[in-house]
């Protein structure tokens, strides 16, 4: 399979990135190839730099970068020979299988949209993040900030989609969905999360476990908890600054060492129709590689398809 990196994406490229590809390689199967997309010139001469040779990956020149504090939509339709243009382009067309980013988050999720496109039946394609449990494993949130206003009809596909990624990425069986709220009770909450729960309670598509607090996001009571994204960036934020906090002081011990974002490389783009994986801006060289490998394991276990299967009964 074919691989594709903005390479020119993220505060610390293309160094970081092209070290990533690097670092990513030797974990990577026969016939597994990356594709380096950006500015021809500075990947031969990072490789050239690293020792490595040019000719072990593919190679695509792009003459445009999209800054990370451009307007997403202007910067898409007016780069067009941009890195992540190019890349989600690439995607579209079959041309690589999986594509990921670490650049302006904003421009990746509108190439994914205007690129690949939505699976049919998906309201709003979502973004994830995972959180590490006390008793070991991950749970995963969603969403992260992409749908900061979500009615409740989209929370319920978000536990639907964030119940296919936990079977196929995280590997549990019936993942048991929570509901983020701000009690345990049915009747808590805004008219938001109470419509979400009455349409959450009695589905069969996914296993509900009811309304679980902020309290309990570490405690492995579920799988999957679903929240509209400006609750969900803000958990998470909060999240990523407690970690660093606790690094500063050197208080970090093995399980809050999980906390850091490199282990986990990025987050899909889930309802899109192709392996497209976000990275945190400030990633480094160990970020990207996990960036790489996690958007290898989303395109080999066909998640994309799965989840067309899912919602094709509301679409026929």
């Amino acid at each position: 399979m074919k691989i594709g990196l903005d390479v020119m994406g993220g505060d610390y490229a293309p160094d970081a990135t092209i070290e990533g590809a690097v670092l990513a390689k030797p974990y990577l199967t026969n016939g597994d190839q990356i594709v380096l997309i950006g500015d021809g010139s500075v990947i031969h001469t990072k490789l050239a730099n690293l020792g490595e040779n040019p000719e072990k990956y593919q190679i695509i020149h792009t003459s445009q970068v999209i800054g990370m504090a451009e307007k997403p939509l202007k910067a898409i339709s007016t780069k067009t020979d941009s890195s992540i243009s190019v890349g989600f382009r690439l995607l579209k067309n079959r041309k690589i299988h999986a594509f990921s980013s670490a650049g302006n988050s904003g421009a990746a999720l509108v190439g994914a949209m205007y690129s690949v496109g939505s699976i049919p039946g998906v309201i709003r394609p979502t973004t994830i993040a995972h959180i590490p449990q006390e008793k070991g494993g991950d749970s995963i949130i969603l969403d992260i900030g992409t749908n900061p206003d979500s009615k409740p009809d989209v929370l319920y596909q978000f536990a639907l989609l964030g119940s296919i990624y936990a079977q196929n990425i995280l590997g549990i069986r019936q993942p048991r969905i929570g509901l983020l709220n701000i009690g345990e009770e049915e009747g808590k909450g805004n008219l938001q999360c109470q419509s979400a729960y009455q349409l959450m309670k009695d589905s069969k598509d996914f296993n509900f476990s009811g309304n679980i607090e902020g309290r309990d996001l570490f405690k492995s009571k579920v799988d999957v908890i679903v929240c509209d994204g400006f609750t969900g960036n803000i958990v998470l934020k909060q999240i990523e600054a407690m970690y660093r906090m606790m690094q500063k002081r050197n208080l970090l011990d093995d399980y809050f060492s999980r906390f850091n974002y490199e282990n986990y490389g990025g987050s899909p783009i889930l309802g899109v129709n192709g392996a497209a994986v976000i990275g945190h801006g400030i990633s480094n060289a160990v970020a990207i590689k996990n960036l790489i490998l996690l958007s290898k394991n989303i395109y080999e276990v066909k998640l994309a398809t799965k989840i067309k299967r899912a919602l094709h009964k509301y679409t026929h």
